[in-house]
């Protein structure tokens, strides 16, 4: 067990364990009190009173307008609890792939969410939004566009902590913010002291760490999620965003990929099992008994096994097989399952991929906070536009 809310299976790989055990543990230990990470715990203090937004809580419908981890991870929170929430949430998060906000007849709340104040698709697309009457600004407290805006349109603003990078401010003003919206509770979503004293869970960090940087030095840099829950898309869009913006750098860096189960077992299952060994993977699954089931007498008896089950029930056979399949084929996997779709297990799964891609960075030399060669991109459409 991870903890209590989530299953969790090791990758298993046990060379250099003890060695990089007591260094993990003391990265571990000199992080925690690291402004970002103390931001995962309930001590934070954010950037507004609840008496602040308390009128917001009115409205029904939310657009959140923001790129990457101005966005990602308020949408993996909506996804991953739709079910329990019951407001609608928009994100407009890339250039035009919103363009029914303006249609609209519900009354919206804009959310312009930008760190710097200054990103060029968040700019373009609130500035193309027609009728935008209701909004709050977060970005950094300092000289910058959205600053100026609100400030000359005289609308509300929540600064963005500028020691929180995007990818890592889902528990923060950013990601609880939305929360609040959507009718549910950041204080859980927030264990961190629980979880830095909790064996398992730090265990399953420590494998987690050693198996990972065992995998890089046999060339198998792809991690290719195998995820069983559909409501986790977004979460693991979010996972893509953390992995890959920390970690590739220096010509070193690990690529996550998703896949969509059981779908591709009909498309890309071959290449896992008979292609190139150069992946590792993670199964993940969220358990959900109140599913569809199957209609007894639409099924012929040559498919009777299939009578009185449910499609969780079908697509956790499926998961049971493809892990016993890895197995046989000594292909490297760790599995979560989830037990229960809450604030506290998704909070538990931020938590533990944040630690661990920081963690990782130690390991790999790079460092977890920056983002150096897309300001170059930035640097020359700025350049381009300016003609």
């Amino acid at each position: 067990m991870l903890t209590k809310n989530i299953y969790f299976k090791e990758f298993g790989i046990k060379k250099n364990k003890r060695k990089i055990k007591s260094k993990v543990l003391k990265t571990l230990d000199f992080y925690k009190n690291h402004d970002l990470v103390k931001s995962f715990s309930q001590n934070y203090v954010y950037d507004f009173n609840r008496s602040d937004i308390k009128n917001l809580k009115k409205f029904k419908a939310f657009n959140i307008i923001g790129m990457g981890g101005s966005s990602l991870g308020a949408k993996a929170i909506y996804s991953f609890m739709k079910p329990k929430i019951n407001k609608n949430f928009t994100f407009t998060d890339n250039l035009n792939s919103k363009k029914d906000i303006k249609k609209s007849k519900t009354k919206n709340l804009n959310i312009v969410i930008s760190k710097s104040g200054n990103t060029l698709e968040t700019i373009s697309n609130y500035s193309s939004i027609k009728g935008k009457k209701n909004n709050i600004f977060i970005c950094e407290n300092n000289d910058n566009y959205i600053r100026s805006l609100a400030k000359k349109l005289n609308l509300q603003i929540i600064n963005h902590k500028n020691y929180i990078g995007g990818r890592y401010s889902v528990l923060s003003e950013v990601g609880m913010l939305p929360a609040i919206f959507m009718g549910l509770k950041p204080d859980k979503f927030k264990n961190l002291n629980n979880l830095i004293k909790n064996k398992n869970f730090i265990n399953s960090l420590l494998d987690s760490i050693v198996s990972t940087t065992y995998f890089l030095s046999k060339k198998k840099f792809n991690s290719i999620i195998l995820n069983y829950d559909e409501l986790s898309l977004d979460l693991f869009s979010w996972y893509q965003q953390l992995i890959a913006e920390s970690l590739g750098k220096h010509s070193k860096g690990i690529l996550p990929l998703v896949s969509t189960m059981p779908k591709d077992n009909h498309s890309l299952m071959q290449l896992y099992l008979d292609g190139p060994k150069n992946s590792f993977f993670t199964f993940f699954d969220v358990d959900d008994h109140n599913n569809q089931k199957i209609i007894n007498s639409k099924i012929l008896s040559s498919f009777g096994y299939l009578k009185n089950k449910s499609l969780y029930q079908i697509k956790s056979a499926q998961k049971k097989a493809t892990e016993l399949i890895f197995k046989k084929k000594n292909i490297p996997f760790r599995s979560f399952k989830v037990l229960s779709r809450s604030e506290e297990s998704l909070g538990e799964l931020f938590t533990f991929f944040m630690l661990e891609t920081i963690l990782l960075a130690e390991f790999m030399k790079v460092n977890p906070f920056d983002q150096p060669s897309v300001e170059l991109i930035k640097t020359e459409t700025k350049r381009i536009l300016k003609r």
